[in-house]
């Protein structure tokens, strides 16, 4: 019965990890795009959000391996289990996927505030990788283990370049209301979202995986506009 109750908690972990490791490397199709097109001159910026993208997406294929080798598939999470999700419906008020893309780029005041929400979501990770890597059960766990010493090894890189980029721009730091919605969002994930997916008798796993369903990445102009498909 423990056995299968340690089982079944690591196996709700990584789902949600992997959903989260997914929503962020495609919803960061949509920042490199407000990057490129509007600081097209910001070559170091750019290639630190490609790098911020791609770690994601190798955390997904990790975790996918991981699944593969315990010879199943990860539990059908959705979108209230994303932190990057619900944090821009609580700033942006809308969906990550409704998020006007041509508004960020025209906007220095968006564009700011989807940054911040970028480092309150990648400190977070941060802080839960570190809490994550003292459990027992994670110890005890070596392949899972390893696998968050990668995302932790990676953390610092996803949100030191979007804060360094506002300081020297004269951004402003997460304010209150950011914050409040980072710690809302964190707690409702572990003391809720966890617990009732755990205890969900009915809830299923998924018969695909998320990336047999992503869109090509948006090809880019020289100067910085994404090419219609």
């Amino acid at each position: 019965m423990i056995a299968a109750l340690r089982r079944r908690y690591l196996d709700i972990l990584g789902s949600i990890y992997i959903f989260n490791e997914h929503r962020g490397y495609s919803s960061l199709d949509r920042v490199l795009e407000a990057v490129r097109r509007r600081y097209p001159e910001a070559t170091a910026f750019i290639a630190a959000v490609e790098k911020h993208r791609a770690d994601e997406e190798k955390h997904y294929h990790m975790f996918r391996r991981y699944f593969e080798h315990l010879g199943t598939k990860p539990y059908a999470a959705d979108k209230t289990c994303a932190h990057i999700d619900r944090m821009i419906r609580l700033t942006f008020g809308c969906d990550i996927d409704a998020l006007n893309t041509d508004a960020v780029v025209a906007s220095e005041a968006m564009f700011n505030r989807l940054c911040r929400v970028i480092i309150l979501t990648e400190q977070r990770g941060m802080w839960q990788v570190d809490k994550l890597l003292s459990m027992g059960v994670i110890r005890r766990e070596r392949p899972l283990y390893q696998l968050f010493k990668v995302v932790e090894r990676d953390e610092p890189s996803h949100w030191m370049p979007y804060d360094a980029w506002l300081r020297a721009h004269g951004g402003w730091q997460p304010t209150l209301g950011e914050r409040l919605a980072d710690a809302f969002v964190h707690k409702s994930l572990i003391l809720w979202k966890l617990p009732l997916l755990f205890l969900n008798p009915w809830l299923k796993r998924r018969t695909d995986w998320q990336h047999e369903s992503d869109a090509p990445p948006p090809q880019v102009e020289p100067g910085g506009r994404a090419i219609a498909a």
